[in-house]
């Protein structure tokens, strides 16, 4: 299971995995019980945990990032229940550029469960770097070799290409 494929599912609680969509709502299997079903878009909306930002001092950064953190961290994981003040202390040491003015407690506890769900069901969430970024686009858009690029095709060459295409001679 990927970590590109986990959503949250607004008034269901977990975690999911995006199994396939529809227009109409997609299809899922719980990360707690893996039972599957379909979900309407008409009464839920899905985010992508990969998409998810959380406010920092600094640039806003991804959840995996904080779950990167929290999995390398030496201090003991909270209950997710756990008081308000736990929950800030623990991440005060585990990821203190948090903007704790505006990621509430229940935001806390949420990325809590969400992180004993995801080392539950062994699911990496291994952050990449700037260079893996820019490198994953240009092996999407490689081309093959056998085809021409117009851009650095001569001018001339470009232009009768056109007229061709357009079944003019």
């Amino acid at each position: 299971m990927e970590y590109k494929k986990l959503v949250s599912v607004t008034g269901l609680p977990g975690l999911f995995e995006l199994l396939s969509s529809k227009s109409d709502g997609a299809v899922v299997r719980s990360l707690e019980d893996n039972t599957t079903k379909f979900v309407s878009t008409r009464q839920h909306n899905f985010s992508h945990l990969e998409s998810i930002e959380v406010y920092t001092t600094k640039d806003n950064t991804t959840l995996a990032e904080i779950f990167s953190a929290m999995k390398e961290g030496k201090e003991e994981v909270p209950d997710a229940n756990a008081d308000g003040k736990i929950l800030k202390a623990y991440f005060e040491k585990t990821y203190p550029d948090l903007d704790f003015e505006r990621v509430y407690v229940s935001d806390m506890k949420k990325m809590v469960k969400w992180f004993r769900i995801i080392e539950k069901n062994n699911i990496d969430v291994s952050v990449k770097t700037e260079e893996e970024k820019e490198a994953a686009p240009e092996a999407k858009t490689a081309k093959p070799a056998h085809v021409e690029n117009t851009k650095t095709a001569k001018p001339q060459q470009a232009k009768a290409r056109k007229i061709e295409s357009r079944g003019v001679k």
